[in-house]
């Protein structure tokens, strides 16, 4: 019998109230059973932006449950293996990371940051977008250097749409 492959995604900012929240939410709803995310930040600021958690509700994602976390939760030998780890914030995206269990591939799909100009609908979308793009990537079927190029592409190319 084959075991269906379950890719753990961590989605890093560095205060883990909005962008890595929406990302998380979007990711374990869109993703079904082959997709696992998580959300972290290297400053986390403890509690979940309420324009997250109003764009999240109003487009019908349950929230129960979600917050502001560390990124220390993800690392060590505790710590879940990770498949990939997506930084959604330059300042993230510039850090010194801990190691990840399962040396996940790394990617940055920076987003700008709707807790400073309030626009939790654009992050949504930018986000939505790219996950779905990833979604219908045989990740499980690439290798590192193929997922890495896969998923940066992604990024690359919206970054560049009209």
């Amino acid at each position: 019998m084959i075991r269906a492959v379950t890719i753990q995604v961590l989605v890093l900012c560095t205060g883990n109230s909005a962008r890595s929240i929406l990302g998380e939410v979007l990711i374990n709803e869109l993703g079904g059973r082959k997709f696992r995310a998580f959300s972290a930040g290297s400053h986390p600021v403890g509690q979940v932006n309420p324009g997250a958690i109003q764009k999240l509700q109003k487009q019908g994602h349950p929230t129960e449950g979600l917050a502001s976390k560390s990124w220390d939760q993800f690392s060590g030998v505790d710590a879940p293996a990770i498949d990939i780890v997506i930084t959604v914030c330059d300042n993230a995206a510039g850090e010194a990371c801990p190691v990840w269990q399962g040396a996940p591939v790394t990617v940055h799909w920076g987003v700008p940051d709707p807790a400073a100009d309030g626009d939790f609908d654009s992050a949504y979308e930018r986000l939505r977008s790219r996950i779905e793009a990833m979604l219908r990537l045989p990740i499980a079927r690439m290798d590192t250097t193929e997922r890495s190029i896969a998923l940066s592409r992604i990024h690359e190319d919206a970054s560049t749409a009209p």
